[in-house]
């Protein structure tokens, strides 16, 4: 067994648990995977951070890293897509293999690295670009490879997640709940990626492109994020046997990927409805294997960690027994991206109106005019002469609901189109 050294880009939240990690399970590894790594060198913007964890011995300069012919695996964790990018498009052309968490790159340029990686017969592993610590890419490109994927459903950020979970249980507003994801190291200062759904546009663009055999980007993602739920819409859910999740889905269709993000009415059967609080969870529907479930803490320095090592050592032991890349890039297929505009799913809506007769009637005749069919309607009690009207639909066109909503609006008589939620069942 030979030692396979590995330098490491970032000494951040997850850098610093991948070095915990390495420092003290490096004898476990030995004796229950077979191999033996040893990191010898790192970089970061701060020296500080390796001052603290013992390895200051090992800091050094990215250049001298690209140019050290004895290090075998490139360890990639500062995010980003700037100099993120140059890290693992230089360390691959050297012939270093490459691990990295970075979810931005991969739903960015995954391919184009991939490619790199497979020219140059070296490994790009990114298991924690996904989910955190629960493994889901390894499983889909390994253990589900004999299936054909129609769906993947996930749940996958935490902060959104926690701050749902807190909305529904407490009653906590949207603000609120914000304030305390922030007290608890949940949420950024700068909260837009997560609660605008962009993180997780950038996870199922990933989930997708292994799913779907086709290459997936972020910027084929629509995201709609959770800023306009409120604790009554979560009420009203749970009244009508729901729950409300911000959801990342990916399906094989007909005519292409349907693909989007955006809070979901989950009905509260559905094993994704149960899932609180900071965990992740994601669901995939094989025609072999059926309806699977793949759940646990998605973010943080040790889950996170946890699925940086597992790609190391996996890389490490392909390279003790010296074979190359046993599944690379898996996008050979060009199926269609669907337009967000042809979806076809039912609607919950809810309208501040002022509270006076017509009202109904009104708003009723525009969803009418748009070929958008009533299942049920409920008003909720007057405050200062407004009222909620609250509907859901049959299953509508998402450009003719849209159409509808964009007239709805103008009406004299409502104030705003206060919430849409897509549900699935």
């Amino acid at each position: 067994m030979r030692t396979v050294k590995l330098a490491l880009f970032g000494l951040g939240t997850v850098g610093s648990g991948v070095v915990k990690i390495l420092q003290s399970h490096k004898e476990d590894f030995r004796r229950h995977v077979g191999v033996d790594v040893e990191l010898v060198a790192c970089t970061s913007r701060v020296r500080d951070e390796a001052v603290n964890l013992g390895i200051a011995d090992m800091f050094t300069t990215a250049e001298a890293i690209f140019d050290n012919p004895e290090i075998d695996i490139v360890i990639e964790l500062i995010g980003g897509t700037g100099f993120a990018r140059e890290v693992v498009e230089r360390s691959l052309r050297s012939g270093k293999h490459v691990v990295t968490a970075n979810k931005a790159l991969m739903a960015s340029c995954g391919g184009e690295l991939l490619a790199l990686a497979a020219e140059r017969n070296v490994n790009l592993a990114f298991e924690a670009s996904v989910g955190g610590g629960i493994p889901i890419i390894s499983p889909m490109k390994h253990s589900l490879i004999s299936n054909e994927i129609s769906a993947v459903l996930g749940i996958v950020n935490g902060t959104t997640n926690y701050m749902l979970t807190k909305m529904d249980q407490e009653g906590l507003t949207y603000d609120d709940a914000l304030e305390d994801a922030r007290r608890k190291g949940f949420a950024e200062a700068d909260p837009s990626a997560d609660v605008d759904g962009y993180d997780a546009a950038a996870k199922i663009a990933i989930l997708a492109s292994i799913a779907f055999n086709t290459r997936v980007t972020i910027d084929d993602v629509i995201p709609e994020g959770i800023r306009s739920i409120t604790p009554a819409d979560l009420v009203n859910a749970r009244e009508m046997g729901y729950a409300i999740k911000l959801l990342a889905i990916a399906r094989r269709t007909e005519d292409g990927i349907d693909i989007r993000v955006h809070p979901t009415m989950l009905p509260l059967s559905h094993p994704l409805a149960s899932v609180n609080g900071v965990y992740n969870a994601i669901y995939v529907i094989g025609d072999s294997v059926g309806e699977t479930m793949f759940f646990g803490e998605g973010a943080g320095s040790g889950p996170a960690a946890s699925a940086v090592v597992g790609d190391v050592l996996e890389v490490a032991r392909l390279i003790n027994a010296g074979v190359g890349p046993i599944v690379g890039c898996t996008c050979t297929d060009s199926l269609p991206i669907r337009p967000m505009s042809e979806l076809v799913t039912k609607y919950y809506i809810r309208l501040s109106v002022i509270d006076q007769p017509g009202v109904l009637a009104a708003t009723s005749a525009v969803f009418g005019n748009h070929g958008v069919s009533i299942y049920s309607m409920i008003q909720r009690g007057s405050f200062a002469g407004s009222a909620d009207l609250i509907y859901v639909t049959h299953r509508a066109n998402e450009a003719n609901m849209m159409a509808a909503l964009k007239e709805i609006a103008k009406l004299d008589t409502v104030n705003e189109v206060a919430a849409i939620i897509r549900l699935e069942d």
